[in-house]
């Protein structure tokens, strides 16, 4: 489904991001990237769907380059990729039900989106996204009277209502709670195993991408340095990652390291 080849990514201050980086991510797959940060995760995931270009290489979907893409067809490419971000990427003082509605931004023209004209269709799509996860009863409240939890999970209803194949999620639970932090990874894993959308998610926590990964990657210095199964990322495997030997129980965040970030 998702494939890179060769892919390059040097920034305008000639920091390598990501270097020549071969991977293929198959249909329905739960795959977690890990590593320091400056690693090149977040250049990873956003290559994806062009949120960053890439100097060099090529990245398709479904066969199809959306490096190559351009107007109408890397707008139908981008149609099937959600994005989930740290910040939840909400319009604040718009209703939930109007910020799930903009994941269908990409199935209609510009005046219609922008007049706010959504057929009956897409507002079902909508409700139907609240209700799978269990914050329909908010549909008509503003996002920022929500919690943090709440409003991750209506980023999770927007992609849904897009109706995405592939989900993109960049540290999606870094500024939540522990409690909550379960819940919306719970909900990310429930979405991938029934409705067999493919996951693509950027964690610090590595006792959760051992929890919930059917597959993690490791990053170091914009090279892949592991891909394999939970079982087989041990703690001498993610000391390599690392740098440095890995206690368990603990996330990068609560680590002293002298990497720059260019995440």
């Amino acid at each position: 489904m998702i494939e890179f080849h060769r892919v390059t990514k040097i920034y305008p201050n000639g920091v390598v991001g990501l270097e020549n980086i071969d991977l293929k991510i198959e249909k329905g797959e739960f795959v977690v990237i890990v590593g320091l940060s400056g690693a090149g995760k977040s250049t990873l995931l956003r290559s994806i769907n062009r949120l960053h270009e890439i100097s060099s290489g090529e990245i398709t979907i479904d066969g199809k380059s959306i490096t190559k893409a351009k107007g109408k067809e890397l707008r139908r490419i981008r149609r099937d990729i959600g994005m989930i971000f740290q910040n939840f990427n909400l319009v604040k003082r718009s209703t939930v039900l109007r910020n799930v509605l903009s994941g269908r931004v990409g199935y209609h023209s510009t005046l219609r989106t922008v007049l706010g004209w959504f057929p009956k269709e897409d507002v079902d799509l909508a409700m139907n996204a609240l209700e799978r996860m269990n914050i329909l009863e908010k549909a008509y409240t503003r996002s920022d009277q929500l919690s943090g939890g709440q409003q991750q999970r209506v980023s999770i209803a927007r992609a849904l209502a897009q109706k995405a194949k592939i989900i993109l999620a960049d540290e999606p639970v870094a500024s939540l709670d522990p409690l909550t932090t379960k819940q919306v990874m719970d909900d990310l894993k429930k979405i991938n195993q029934e409705l067999g959308i493919t996951l693509v998610v950027n964690l610090h926590s590595v006792d959760l991408a051992r929890q919930y990964a059917t597959r993690i990657i490791g990053l170091k210095a914009g090279q892949i340095v592991f891909d394999g199964s939970a079982r087989e990322a041990t703690d001498k495997r993610f000391s390599e990652i690392y740098g440095k030997p890995f206690e368990v129980g603990t996330n990068e965040a609560d680590r002293e390291f002298k990497y720059e970030s260019i995440n």
